[in-house]
């Protein structure tokens, strides 16, 4: 099976869309391009569905890398027969070809080993006959031998069963019957390392718990992991040890003699020195991929809302960043984002320090017509939100920024070239105000992993989530469209088929001989080649062009068509981008050919319509209740505005302005049953939320947004749950309560994840 067959089983797509999309890839088109500007030959797939063919053509690849390898190992070995070599080239997933590849992998010194150079081999072989004509002593007594160190015929028979122990559990056949077992009752365990319980507090939930792995939730499984990291936490995985070694027992035990009685020793010495330490191993790497895969996924879907938040758009801007002692950062940007003048007030130290404050201020904003003031949410962020609405500054918004990050722009190298002589505080302050104007062309400049949105990013593989982030990046900088003349070094590097490079020289061009005028100056830019601008040129806008299509998301290849259709009713281009009765005229049936169908003609009306349209939501001012500024200040029942920072698979968090996010659970979202927060808020979000339960203490806070009347529709549980001891017995426990808690990387119940799990082992057999 081709690898674009099998792609197009598992993803229910045709095949000539995969072996497209493949070949466009291979010629190093993006997936913003393919997505957008290659329809036709795609069959209209997004950009998700060609993510997910560019990354199992990926895996599929490896898988393929691996199978030479091995391959080529065996013949060096000799060991390679007709029949071994096709189930290593029918082998479909990396595990079974592993376990085919096992019993011949170089090894460094085993007891097997070690008892094949005492030459027991022969012995081994004999006793798994298990002839009942066989005395298992009296053919170990003609393998004694002083010099190899077999002197009795217990060390005789001891060698015999490790080698037969290691060639038993390396089968495959029996590996796969173990794996279904540990996937299908294997129990998750976790203890508090002895002397770490205080140490480990924040685990305390874990100190005696135990889960099944086929149910275990992504963030639990993250939680555990950071804990046995931190050496706060003991991590096992159990199983009912008695049905690995029936299963065992099943495929070798012959007979009912002395010499299989030597084998059943066999198989219960090599399944728990061999083989159980073996799958748990392999176990907790599926279960960290899982969980990874999960984590990556809530992240780069956080950080993709994020970046996709409503923009104020171009107006004059105070930023502030505030600060108790330090005082309060202030710095005013042009519409552009261009500092004009930066200084330090101190509203919040007395001794007149307000007064004097408060005439700053009313200065700035006149010296510069300020349109909109933008506050941190920092460290007295809240109370310099008082300070600022109590000058009663009229038609001016005062509005709240997460300024999650802006001190890693401060300090990053970025930040230095743009502001070489102003300090940190003065960049934080204008990355404030920046991301208020335009989060997605400010948050570019920062890693994602410190915008303040995920959930364990910092733990799960960074290569797979530096990927996941680059894709969304793009996939948010594509979909917006980049202005040519204004943006930055590090938004344009996210445009389709530049890159750091490219976006270097595109800056440079622009210092050295003034704005673009077209989309066809590109070209002129040093080493920004063909390829180049047609994955780029779309995705670029240039407004007051005299070409006004350059303003627009139509490709510099459709031109000649768009002019046709304006030739054809004797007007211009621009004439038919302004008047809509000529455009409802075109019948788009007309300007089909074999290159050009409906939905690229669909999309050109689309852009004709709205040229350069930002698919973002239309900016909406929001305010914190002035009832509240603390987490003292709360009170069970009190309903309050809030923006959602942060959303995870059990629920949402939610800033209502007491410098300490409250958690609205996945089953206080709505009143009815939903199995993704997503389903009902995203990130920035504004909501209505009621106070449920306050901890001062420890800092959590229990939101709802659920309407007080309605009754409670509780979520389907993620299995029964109680509290038991950790020790597997014939029947394996229920799982101990989930535990709760709120801090960024919070545990709470989850849908169960048995089909996932049983999906992947189908598909990649796991």
């Amino acid at each position: 099976m081709t690898h674009e067959i099998k792609i197009a089983a598992e993803l229910s797509i045709g095949e000539k869309q995969v072996r497209t999309t493949i070949a466009l890839l291979n010629e190093g088109s993006t997936i913003p391009f393919i997505a957008r500007y290659r329809k036709e030959a795609t069959g209209s797939l997004d950009e998700v569905q060609v993510a997910a063919i560019r990354d199992r053509l990926l895996q599929l690849r490896e898988l393929d890398k691996r199978r030479m390898a091995i391959l080529e190992s065996l013949k060096e070995q000799g060991k390679l027969s007709p029949e071994l070599e096709q189930q290593i080239e029918d082998a479909e997933t990396m595990a079974v070809l592993e376990d085919l590849y096992l019993p011949y992998r170089p090894k460094r010194k085993t007891r097997a080993s070690t008892a094949k150079e005492k030459g027991l081999e022969p012995l081994a072989l004999t006793l798994l006959k298990q002839e009942d004509s066989i005395d298992p002593y009296a053919e170990a007594e003609k393998y004694l031998d002083d010099s190899k160190g077999v002197m009795l015929l217990s060390d005789a028979l001891s060698g015999a069963r490790d080698i037969l122990a290691e060639q038993m559990m390396e089968n495959a056949n029996l590996r796969a019957l173990v794996r279904e077992i540990y996937l299908k009752k294997g129990m998750l365990v976790s203890k508090v390392v002895p002397g770490k319980e205080a140490e480990g507090i924040k685990y305390k939930d874990y100190y005696d718990w135990l889960e099944p792995i086929k149910s275990i939730p992504s963030h639990r499984m993250l939680a555990v992991r950071r804990g046995e990291k931190e050496e706060k936490l003991y991590l096992d995985i159990q199983i009912p040890e008695f049905e690995g070694i029936d299963v065992a027992e099943r495929l070798f035990i012959t007979g009912t003699n002395a010499s299989a009685e030597q084998v059943k020793l066999a198989i219960a010495d090599g399944f728990k020195r061999l083989l159980k330490p073996s799958m748990e191993t392999e176990i907790r790497v599926m279960l960290r991929e899982q969980a990874d895969k999960e984590a990556i996924q809530v992240f780069t879907e956080n950080v993709r809302q994020l970046l996709l938040a409503a923009p104020l758009g171009q107006k004059r801007l105070l930023a502030i960043d505030p600060g108790f002692r330090t005082g309060c950062k202030v710095v005013c940007l042009d519409e552009q984002g261009k500092l004009l003048e930066s200084l330090t007030i101190y509203p919040h130290l007395g001794g007149g320090k307000e007064l004097d404050s408060d005439k700053t201020i009313r200065l700035l904003v006149d010296k510069y017509r300020i349109e909109a003031i933008a506050i941190g949410n920092g460290t007295a962020g809240r109370e310099t939100e008082v300070f600022i609405k109590r000058l009663a500054l009229a038609d001016i918004p005062v509005i709240m920024v997460n300024e999650s990050g802006a001190s890693i722009y401060s300090a990053s190298e970025v930040a230095r070239e743009e502001f070489p002589d102003q300090d940190i505080t003065v960049r934080g302050a204008v990355s404030i105000g920046r991301r208020l104007m335009d989060p997605l062309a400010e948050l570019v400049k920062i890693d994602p992993k410190s915008i303040g949105v995920g959930q364990y990013q910092h733990d799960v593989d960074q290569t797979k989530l530096i990927t996941a982030l680059d894709d969304t990046v793009m996939s948010c900088v594509n979909a917006v469209g980049v202005e040519l003349n204004t943006a930055s070094k590090q938004l344009l590097t996210y445009v389709s088929g530049l890159g750091p490079s490219l976006a270097q020289q595109i800056v440079n061009y622009r210092q050295e001989n003034g704005a673009f005028k077209s989309r066809e100056d590109l070209k002129k830019v040093p080493r920004l080649g063909v390829k180049a601008f047609e994955q780029a040129a779309g995705f670029l806008r240039i407004h007051d062009a005299e070409n006004p299509l350059d303003a627009s998301a139509v490709h510099p290849e459709q031109y000649p068509l768009v002019e046709k259709m304006a030739a054809d009713r004797d007007t211009t281009v621009g004439t038919l981008l302004k008047d809509p009765n000529i455009r409802q005229s075109i019948p788009l049936k007309d300007y089909m050919t074999d290159e050009v169908g409906l939905p690229t003609l669909t999309d050109i009306m689309a852009e004709l319509d709205k040229p350069g349209r930002d698919p973002r939501e239309q900016f909406e001012a929001f305010s914190f209740s002035d009832e509240v500024n603390s987490i003292n200040d709360l009170k069970v029942d009190m309903v309050l505005p809030g923006i959602v920072t942060n959303i995870t698979k059990f629920g949402a968090f939610v800033d209502i302005g007491v410098h300490q996010d409250g958690l609205v659970h996945l089953s206080q979202l709505t009143s009815r049953y939903i199995q993704d927060p997503n389903e009902v808020v995203k990130v920035q979000q504004h909501v209505q939320v009621r106070v449920t339960e306050v901890d001062a203490e420890r800092k959590r806070i229990s939101l709802s947004m659920r309407s007080k009347e309605k009754p409670v529709i509780k979520q389907k549980p993620a299995g029964k749950q109680k509290q038991v001891k950790p020790v597997v017995k014939q029947q394996p426990p229920k799982s101990k309560k989930a535990p709760q808690t709120q801090e960024k990387a919070v545990i709470e119940p989850e849908m169960d994840m048995a089909a996932k799990l049983q999906a992947l082992k189908a598909k990649f057999s796991i």
